[in-house]
């Protein structure tokens, strides 16, 4: 075999590094050219999370009462029960608006000095705000009625939202009216769910705070046996009603007066 000149082999040298150099440049047929999303595309797709929702009514600092689902029907007390002036010189001592964390255990304290039993009717808003106060009127032999969810005047609001605060009020048998207003179709919804609408015979409207010596004397002059007292627990400063009670409740029991609960 004939030697390439000397002076040839430099150049035939370069020519075959520079061949193998483009065949290296060029990708074959198996080389994969895609590479995951980022992050960021990720994103932009709809596919990060999202923060979670807070429960209604709740925000980062408070927790406010909800209003919870609707509840079945209590049971229907007895007719007979309510034929309250057959149970002789009892009273029948009624309390809107409740609890209040100041005023309630004030007015538990009198019933409980002077051997008294009565009926809350409270709201749902604030029992579901303080349920150890319900849970004290209760241990203490007291009856609890239903004042609707918060205190909306029911003659004013639409059949479905009626029904909706009767309904998420506490369980009860009995149902009063915010301010006593009311009508056929009222009593006849609270009917359905076997709540007896109770007003009330004697009106202290220790709600104004006209002093405690006359809410007293309302009391007293509307004593009669069966009678059903109207005070508050709950709505504002209830130190005039808390002193009539006390005043009241020592004279009607020397009269011979007893105070017991409604059948609700």
């Amino acid at each position: 075999m004939t030697k390439p000149p000397g002076r040839l082999l430099p150049l035939v040298a370069a020519l075959l590094c520079g061949a193998v150099l483009a065949q290296a440049a060029t990708p074959s047929s198996h080389t994969v050219m895609s590479a995951a999303p980022s992050t960021a595309a990720n994103r932009q797709q709809g596919s990060s999370a999202l923060p979670v929702a807070s429960k209604r009514g709740e925000s980062s600092s408070t927790k406010q009462p909800t209003r919870p689902a609707v509840k079945p029907p209590a049971p229907k007390p007895p007719a007979d029960d309510w034929n309250l002036a057959r149970h002789g010189k009892v009273l029948y001592l009624t309390f809107d608006d409740g609890p209040q964390q100041e005023w309630t255990p004030k007015v538990l304290q009198v019933l409980r000095k002077h051997h008294a039993r009565a009926t809350f009717f409270v709201l749902g808003i604030q029992a579901a705000q303080y349920p150890e106060l319900i849970a004290a009127e209760r241990a203490a032999g007291h009856s609890v009625g239903n004042h609707t969810w918060d205190h909306k005047t029911l003659t004013g609001l639409p059949d479905a939202k009626i029904r909706q605060e009767i309904a998420t009020g506490v369980q009860s048998k009995c149902l009063r009216p915010p301010t006593g207003a009311t009508n056929a179709k009222i009593q006849a919804i609270a009917a359905a769910y076997h709540q007896r609408q109770v007003l009330w015979d004697v009106d202290t409207k220790d709600w104004e705070k006209p002093g405690a010596a006359r809410i007293e004397h309302a009391i007293m002059a509307g004593a009669r046996p069966g009678a059903i007292v109207l005070l508050h627990d709950g709505g504002g400063s209830r130190a005039q009603t808390v002193a009539a009670l006390d005043k009241a409740l020592a004279k009607l029991t020397k009269q011979g007066y007893t105070f017991k609960s409604l059948p609700c």
